[in-house]
């Protein structure tokens, strides 16, 4: 059973790595595997999602329509139809 695309948005520091777009698709049943499906369309995404224990980065929080996963399944969290994947960097706190 294929799953299909969620739409993926970007933010402007990350649309570089993406070809500039704003927002780009990509294939998972879970966040973590639509995150996986992104940094091998777009490698340069790779460290900056993702660290290199294959953990959500400390600089970005990932959205699933408006819920933060962090709050939900993190990584596990599960991905319909129509959903929109949201990769916004973490405002740092002072």
């Amino acid at each position: 059973m294929g799953t299909m695309p969620v739409e993926v948005r970007l933010p402007t520091l990350l649309r570089p790595h993406a070809g500039g777009a704003a927002s780009v698709e990509a294939q998972g049943a879970t966040v973590g595997e639509v995150v996986a499906d992104l940094t091998k369309r777009y490698p340069g995404l790779s460290g900056q999602v993702v660290d290199a224990d294959g953990g959500l980065h400390k600089f970005v929080n990932v959205y699933r329509n408006d819920d933060d996963i962090r709050y939900l399944d993190q990584l596990d969290t599960k991905v319909d139809d129509g959903d929109v994947i949201s990769i916004l960097p973490a405002v740092a706190g002072g």
